[in-house]
């Protein structure tokens, strides 16, 4: 068994993890710490972390014979961060999370993680395994945290000493007995910059998330309207939210990846708000084909960008992209652009063209 995770890890790096490791399937700690927060509601509209009982947490239940997990990294940073922090500095551009630019990071990495239970199979035989990305109850970061791929920071991302959070999580639910990593431990000490810097105060404590106040819940996972007292906080923030990635301090020995299914697509990592916004929904499929912004739906997408618009300084061209989906959008998106328009009048319009 020795040999085979030697293996194991020589074809991981080859199939482009950057890291690999293995733990136990004892998760009793990490199941406390989600009973409080399920009771605590911060999971919001997301029934689905509780839907599955105790499948989550004991891995055995969810794939009988498992005793032994897995866990896989793949670093997605598609470019540099000083990038990213500049465009959220530009209200007229739109800031969509930098893990879901390229390809669906689900089908990249189940790809992989497939291929490399094949190369296992080749060496052992068959044996019992099932393949996980982001995509069935598990509790990925607990494992990877167990398994040595990092830990878990106050922010509850997972963060490597060495090259900061920006990383996919994948994992192979196994019967075979491999020899376990030591697991990793907490480094953020006394900083708290995710925690201050969250600019809707989702980390209520250290390594507590109140989802319902998070922005990557509020556009990504929230169905109905974005409520009134986040929206001016989302500024041009339309999937997702990084600043407690883009702060933390550790994510200075973050480099760009070399994945070219990471690549940005159709121009999305600097785009122009009213240009998205004029998007009709054939162009949006056909420019999120393959993209895990599909997930939203054209109506939330619209939803999104209206609230940046409505955060965009005041110019013609904002108030002119607003008011040409104003009577056609349906409801849900008709609120969110009557509260944009209505941050607007009473602003004076500076457009450099007049």
């Amino acid at each position: 068994m020795q040999a085979l995770k030697a293996e194991i890890a020589g074809w991981s790096r080859e199939l482009g993890f950057q890291a690999a490791g293995v733990s136990d399937i004892d998760l009793a700690e990490a199941e406390a710490r989600l009973q409080e927060w399920l009771v605590a509601r911060f999971h919001g509209s997301m029934d689905y972390m509780e839907r599955h009982g105790s499948k989550r947490s004991r891995p055995e239940e969810l794939v009988p014979g498992t005793v032994r997990v897995l866990s896989v990294r793949m670093d997605y940073l598609p470019h540099a961060q000083d990038d990213a922090k500049a465009l959220l500095d530009d209200d007229t551009r739109a800031y969509i999370s930098r893990y879901a630019l390229g390809r669906d990071y689900h089908k990249v990495l189940r790809g992989r993680l497939r291929a490399l239970a094949r190369r296992i199979e080749s060496r052992v035989g068959e044996f019992g395994y099932r393949v996980f990305v982001d995509s069935a109850p598990v509790l990925e970061k607990a494992l990877a945290e167990k398994a040595g791929i990092g830990w878990i920071g106050k922010h509850t991302n997972l963060i490597d000493r060495d090259s900061g959070s920006w990383f996919f999580l994948g994992e192979l639910y196994t019967d075979l007995p491999l020899p376990v990593d030591a697991p990793e431990h907490s480094h953020c000490g006394t900083c708290a910059a995710c925690i201050d810097v969250c600019p809707t105060d989702a980390i209520v404590a250290p390594y507590s998330l109140d989802a319902r106040r998070c922005i990557s819940y509020l556009t990504i996972e929230l169905h109905e309207a974005i409520p009134v007292e986040f929206r001016k906080a989302i500024g041009n923030r339309i999937y997702g939210c990084d600043d407690c990635q883009l702060f933390c301090p550790w994510n200075k020995f973050a480099k760009p990846t070399a994945e070219g299914d990471f690549a940005p697509r159709h121009g999305l990592d600097d785009a122009d708000l009213c240009d998205l916004f004029a998007w009709d929904e054939a162009t949006w499929l056909a420019n999120t084909e393959g993209s895990a912004i599909r997930r939203i739906g054209y109506e939330r997408w619209l939803r999104n960008i209206a609230v940046a618009l409505g955060n965009a300084r005041t110019t013609r061209e904002v108030v002119a992209a607003l008011r040409a989906r104003q009577h056609e959008a349906p409801a849900l998106v008709a609120e969110h652009i009557a509260w944009a328009l209505a941050q607007h009048v009473d602003n004076t319009i500076e457009d450099k063209h007049v």
